[in-house]
């Protein structure tokens, strides 16, 4: 019940009461003729947890993604959004990895150039492009303000109680907007329509947990080149540390790093030259003393 309903509904309660002779609690006495609770919507829901969850802004992921070619990648670590980051826990035999905006830091064992991270910018050169990044706000988003969103019911899972919601969007609700999803900021909104634009379908199941944060996702995002199942669970908001870069110290820049690559490969390409030619001049000078040269008589 928002603020002024609220009021309404107390003022309009204890009017009642007091005609009758006492004071009861609002909307405890059917004689008060006190308004009605205005039930919660699944868009009320939605944005609801949206606000709390973007005030929250990082959470720790648990994530599998399924394509329809190749192999599940199940993935951990957190997630940040506005702007979007995420960290990637190891395992097997792929390095830690951090992303913050188009930015990626990928950890080695083996250091490159005497450093244990290397950065390499996507974004460089104006290549950068939004990039849908699964996590629980961006989830909310795109279910804001979609009158098709429905509650399938609530549910007990790993982390107790949860509303379970449901939305299949096509491209075109993907990329509407209406009254309600102006609690999403215009730059970050628009940033959301450029990632979904090669969306074709999205089908996603959210459940929020009692305390408004969403606890679970399985979303199926279909594209030209098929789809993609991701299953994810949240947990940690507000208690989860914030996604930052590695020590500057610790960072080898891949450009730099191919740069020098390239240099080094030049430089042995030349005193290979170096060698062959005189390799060529000993074999002339074996042949002119009549030594039959380098390959013998």
């Amino acid at each position: 019940m928002n603020k002024a309903a609220l009021t309404r509904a107390g003022i309009a309660a204890a009017g009642a009461a007091l005609l009758v002779g006492g004071l009861t609690a609002c909307g405890g006495d059917k004689a008060g003729g006190g308004t009605k609770a205005k039930a919660e919507t699944p868009a009320d829901a939605v944005k609801a947890s949206y606000k709390k969850t973007v005030a929250a802004r990082f959470a720790a992921y648990e994530m599998t993604i399924t394509p329809d070619k190749g192999k599940a990648d199940q993935l951990s670590g957190s997630k940040g959004w506005y702007p979007s980051s995420t960290t990637i826990d190891a395992k097997g035999a792929d390095g830690n990895q951090v992303m913050i905006g188009d930015v990626v830091y990928t950890h080695s064992d083996k250091p490159v150039a005497g450093k244990a991270w290397m950065r390499m910018d996507l974004g460089k050169g104006g290549k950068g492009r939004a990039r849908f990044n699964d996590d629980p706000a961006e989830y909310l988003a795109v279910l804001l303000g979609q009158q098709k969103v429905t509650l399938v019911g609530t549910e007990q899972g790993d982390g107790g109680e949860a509303r379970h919601f449901k939305g299949s969007l096509t491209n075109a609700e993907l990329l509407a907007a209406d009254e309600s999803t102006k609690v999403m900021e215009a730059a970050n909104r628009q940033y959301l329509h450029e990632a979904l634009k090669d969306t074709l379908s999205l089908d996603v199941d959210l459940w929020i947990g009692k305390d408004g944060y969403p606890v679970r996702v399985e979303s199926v995002q279909g594209t030209k080149d098929g789809k993609t199942k991701v299953s994810a669970k949240f947990s940690g908001y507000g208690k989860t540390a914030p996604v930052v870069a590695p020590p500057a110290d610790q960072v080898a820049d891949f450009d730099d790093v191919m740069k020098g690559v390239g240099d080094s490969l030049k430089d042995t390409d030349q005193k290979l030259k170096d060698t062959d030619e005189k390799l060529k001049q000993a074999d002339k000078t074996l042949k002119d003393a009549g030594l039959g040269g380098l390959g013998g008589s």
